[in-house]
């Protein structure tokens, strides 16, 4: 006996299953983000995937008439105190020619804060071919109450730009950093709960 339930199996419409195979490459990458960090920051730095940016020790060996707009960025993530700002908005630079630009950051705080800071490059594609040789976004920052600060970022775009297929037709770069406020060291932490005690002997 036939049931009566039963009916063809429809094939899938080819757009929704584009869209369904989108989502589970996103979900995908959202698992190795959060169960295998290293392993997608490497990914990230080979690919460029993200506008995750490449490191360097020096600058180019080639450097090349064409030149390129480099625009800088600045934002913090909320809570954050700090006021923070790049000290150019852009400039344009030969490919292969080292540049080196300033942020500022100021604490106009009583008390001592402790920043890192994230950053990405745009579009996605030239992440790969941007060098940093030095960024103050290596390390953790802390600034005392009131203190002010000039922090360099010493870079060059990688000449194979303009060979690359997808990003040879960029003409403008925007590097851009998020500060968001981290715990403490604990020798500055130390050194804050002694600060009144000290004050209060003189």
């Amino acid at each position: 006996m036939s049931d009566r339930n039963s009916t063809p199996r429809q094939p899938m419409d080819p757009k929704k299953k584009t869209a369904i195979q989108a989502a589970s490459l996103v979900v995908f990458m959202g698992a190795l983000a959060w169960a295998s960090v290293p392993f997608y920051d490497w990914f990230c730095r080979v690919t460029g995937f993200g506008g995750v940016t490449n490191t360097a020790d020096t600058g180019s060996d080639e450097i090349l008439d064409q030149t390129i707009i480099v625009r800088f960025d600045a934002s913090k993530e909320r809570g954050m105190p700090w006021e923070f700002k790049p000290l150019v908005r852009e400039i344009e630079m030969r490919i292969g020619e080292t540049g080196l630009i300033f942020y500022e950051a100021y604490n106009p705080t009583d008390k001592p804060v402790a920043g890192q800071a994230s950053y990405n490059v745009a579009p996605y594609q030239a992440g790969y071919f941007f060098n940093k040789i030095a960024c103050f976004c290596f390390e953790e920052q802390v600034l005392q109450p009131g203190e002010r600060v000039e922090m360099p970022v010493t870079f060059y775009i990688d000449p194979e730009i303009v060979t690359d297929r997808d990003a040879k037709y960029t003409q403008e770069i925007t590097l851009s950093y998020t500060f968001y406020e981290i715990d403490l060291p604990e020798d500055v932490q130390q050194a804050a709960l002694e600060q009144p005690a000290d004050t209060n002997n003189n």
